[in-house]
């Protein structure tokens, strides 16, 4: 292991290298040992040569690893490989998904600076941006994903951040990047984009004039459901700020997480399309069944944003969708909601996404449950809706699954 960190990011790699080879070829040098698959450094601490080195590589006066809050060989390849397939210049990983926007936020913004989010992100952003920060000064205003317009009108004096989830969490609407990218521009503020639905196999915010990418690496990017992890990809002077600010706030990654995680990437391209395309034929088969309101997938013709959806991910509707059954009141949609999943025995009833196993969940009880039933309506999520993150099971037996439970809506008053 060399002793200086930008002595192991020299890989010897061609430039203009196709994302699906650097999801498998970027990352840090190999060791003395020659290792093929990428090393895992389970280490809190690094010896040093010398105590004149380690003062100098602890006051960031030379270049070096020291301490894993820091920084660790394994947590550099994952931020690498990331940033290399989103077009960013690097990257900053964290704890989760949700570390990743709470340092985003904490890097980025002071008391009296003003967000401005889409209304129907997922209930966690929802609560941390609009309730936990609101206490520490920093002022919110959630807006319709889709109208350009009411991004524009939200715009004050003190704005610095516009934010989105495209598709979201879980009606998949989908926000017009690159014009969000103008409005924030304008008014001297910078674009976040959420793209852990999407995932870079997909979408590439930042190649559309987005800041910031926001990465849940315990999603798709890992794909098997196995740890929590989450990262900032953007210019260099933005994560600098961040990565300095991580090493005292502590939501680092795990060594162990990121090597997962990273592994993860190398098949992330071809479980994106293989997903997307049973996710696509869940979509169209729901569609069709009586006992369904309806069906919110951007790979469907029927579905709002359905045109910029295609030219934003590659012509690809992505792995999630939702769907709603009919009734004729909350109460009853619930109940059928739940008659629903409840019948399930392949899908599973879970809160991830992204995972190889199909998930089934019940947005307005779970992931947007601690919201208020105001904001749950505003952000679309009725008591009869449904998320379905499928996974790399055979679509014949998710559809019997599902049928299972939509053949019993029949018996459910």
């Amino acid at each position: 292991m060399p002793s200086n960190p930008s002595d192991a990011f020299e890989l010897g790699l061609p430039d203009g290298l196709h994302p699906d080879t650097l999801a498998v070829r970027e990352g840090v040098a190999r060791s003395p040992f020659g290792e093929h698959s990428e090393a895992l450094y389970l280490t809190s601490g690094f010896v040093q040569p010398d105590a004149a080195t380690s003062a100098q590589r602890f006051a960031g006066a030379e270049a070096g690893y020291t301490y894993s809050r820091t920084s660790n060989p394994t947590v550099t390849a994952f931020e690498r490989r990331l940033a290399a397939l989103e077009g960013a210049e690097a990257a900053v990983a964290t704890s989760s998904g949700m570390a990743a926007i709470t340092l985003m936020c904490l890097g980025l913004l002071r008391a009296g600076d003003h967000v401005i989010c889409s209304q129907s992100m997922f209930g966690s952003t929802i609560k941390l941006i609009g309730s936990e920060f609101a206490r520490f000064g920093v002022e919110s205003s959630f807006v319709s994903q889709t109208d350009v317009g009411a991004w524009q009108a939200a715009v004050r004096p003190n704005t610095k951040l516009l934010f989105a989830e495209t598709p979201t969490n879980p009606l998949t609407e989908v926000c017009d990047i690159a014009a969000l990218a103008q409005i924030a521009h304008a008014a001297g503020a910078l674009l976040a984009v959420d793209n852990a639905f999407a995932t870079p196999a997909l979408q590439r915010p930042i190649s559309l004039g987005a800041d910031l990418v926001i990465h849940s690496g315990t999603k798709s990017l890992d794909g098997q459901g196995r740890v929590m992890a989450g990262a900032v990809c953007g210019a260099v002077k933005h994560i600098d700020v961040l990565a300095t600010l991580i090493k005292s706030a502590g939501m680092v990654l795990a060594p162990f997480n990121a090597w997962v995680v990273l592994k993860g990437m190398e098949t992330l391209a071809i479980r994106m399309r293989a997903q997307s395309e049973s996710a696509g034929a869940m979509a169209r088969w729901l569609e069709a069944q009586p006992e369904v309101d309806r069906v919110f997938y951007p790979g469907l013709a029927s579905h709002p944003q359905h045109a910029l959806a295609m030219r934003q991910q590659g012509g690809v509707g992505g792995s999630i969708l939702s769907f709603a059954v009919k009734a004729e009141s909350p109460e009853q949609a619930r109940r059928r909601a739940f008659q629903v999943i409840d019948a399930c025995r392949v899908c599973s009833i879970a809160t991830n996404v992204g995972d190889v196993k199909t998930i089934i969940t019940h947005p307005a009880s779970t992931s947007h449950g601690r919201l208020s039933e105001e904001q749950r309506q505003a952000a679309g999520v009725v008591q009869g809706l449904m998320r379905l993150s499928v996974g790399l099971e055979h679509v014949g037996d998710l559809q019997a699954d599902l049928r299972r439970g939509l053949d019993g809506l029949l018996q459910l008053a």
